[in-house]
């Protein structure tokens, strides 16, 4: 006997669904919610399954985001064997049906007979150390996303109150900056303190730089409030958000920070990481990014399984006597892993940092090639090193 275990993931709960064989359903499907009471019920159903066919039974479910996290944790600690699959390739088995019916039972029932017909592998577990650090630099892409559109916001809110202040300083977001503005939103503000006091506050906020160099700024503020269009703020609810704005960028910048060392930290205890980081145009952000998004380097056993991962593929369309000449890459695979190669590849090729790989976009440029082409070819270059190397643990030699 064969027997598995379809699980239907949701929120809080799961459908499941048994067959001790091809074509042989194992009871009646039933519900279970993600508690520990019934996740042990869950492994009771198991060993109940496994007496019965006196065989272990694989268990079958899709990825599902974080959904099925708690099922799989317990999985992993009872050491039971599951297949997470990609809800791609259950959703075009789906669609072989004739029949247009989407329940939560069905939908187990469907994995069950899915796990007949394909020849799955088992999921293979993933360090802890790499996981931590894939979340890590995925929560550090969340935030930073956040602090961009804060950005714009606090941009919307200065050009209706302050729009000169931006020629004060060299980083508008730095901290004697956002300190000065929030300590003086507004000309009138400025104007009654005086360069005095300006200089003062320049040199309280920011003590390092030298007085000269406060007093030059205190100057240019000065300016600025006197060239400012804007000499009374008729809206209080201006000032409110700007503050409130200003308060926002320094709390996320903080976060930034305290990710960006944890980060560093995590990834210096990775040998791989500093392998990803002999090739020229790869810094820290982007090999940490790369190395956790990929993982461990044996879940692939070929290189174009790697390029796939990546979604830098070339999709396929032939039908009888017609096959497509112009195919785009698949993007089916990971979008940050392909994001942070794309910056690489940039880098590498941007004053040739990289003289292999400059020379091999050369070479595509000179047959005619379109930029992106050759970009998405150099990805695919960079991709079959990445692999050499991370299996050699070799480091990068720039030869070329």
């Amino acid at each position: 006997m064969n027997p598995v275990v379809g699980l239907d993931v949701a929120k809080g709960e799961s459908q499941v669904q048994a067959f001790s064989d091809k074509s042989k359903p194992y009871g009646k499907s039933f519900s279970m919610k993600h508690t520990r009471e019934e996740l042990d019920q869950f492994i009771g159903f198991l060993k109940e399954i496994e007496e019965v066919t006196g065989q272990v039974p694989m268990v079958i479910l899709e990825s599902t985001g974080h959904y099925h996290s708690p099922i799989v944790q317990c999985m992993e600690e009872h050491e039971i064997l599951y297949i997470l699959l990609n809800p791609i390739i259950s959703y075009q088995a789906k669609k072989s049906s004739l029949r247009k019916v989407k329940t939560d039972v069905i939908d187990a029932y469907q994995l069950c007979v899915l796990y007949y017909k394909e020849d799955f592998e088992p999921h293979k577990n993933r360090g802890i150390q790499l996981l931590n650090l894939r979340n890590l630099s995925r929560q550090q892409e969340i935030v930073t996303n956040m602090y961009v559109e804060v950005k714009l916001h606090f941009h919307t809110i200065l050009d209706q109150v302050f729009p000169e202040y931006r020629k004060v300083f060299g980083d508008l977001y730095s901290k004697v900056s956002l300190s000065m503005l929030k300590e003086y939103p507004t000309s009138e503000a400025i104007l009654t303190a005086g360069e005095s006091r300006l200089v003062e506050s320049v040199m309280e906020f920011c003590p390092r730089r030298s007085g000269q160099w406060a007093r030059e700024k205190a100057k240019k503020i000065m300016d600025s409030a006197s060239r400012n269009p804007f000499q009374k703020v008729v809206y209080e609810s201006h000032l409110i958000n700007l503050r409130m704005y200003i308060d926002l960028l320094f709390h996320y910048q903080g976060h930034l920070s305290d990710l960006e060392g944890r980060i560093v930290a995590l990834a210096n205890e990775v040998e791989e990481y500093k392998i990803i980081q002999s090739i020229p145009g790869i810094g820290e952000k982007i090999a940490a990014t790369i190395i956790s998004e990929i993982g461990e380097i044996d879940r692939f056993n070929h290189p174009k399984k790697l390029v796939a991962f990546a979604g830098v593929d070339p999709s396929v369309h032939s039908s009888g006597k017609f096959t497509a000449t112009i195919n785009h890459i698949t993007k089916r695979g990971s979008s940050r892993l392909r994001h942070s190669l794309y910056l690489a590849v940039l880098c590498g090729i941007r004053s040739s940092r990289n003289k292999k790989l400059k020379a091999f976009y050369d070479k595509k440029k000179s047959e005619g090639k379109p930029a992106k082409v050759a970009i998405v070819a150099c990805i695919n270059k960079l991709l079959h090193w990445i692999y050499a190397l991370l299996k050699r643990k070799e480091t990068f030699l720039d030869l070329a």
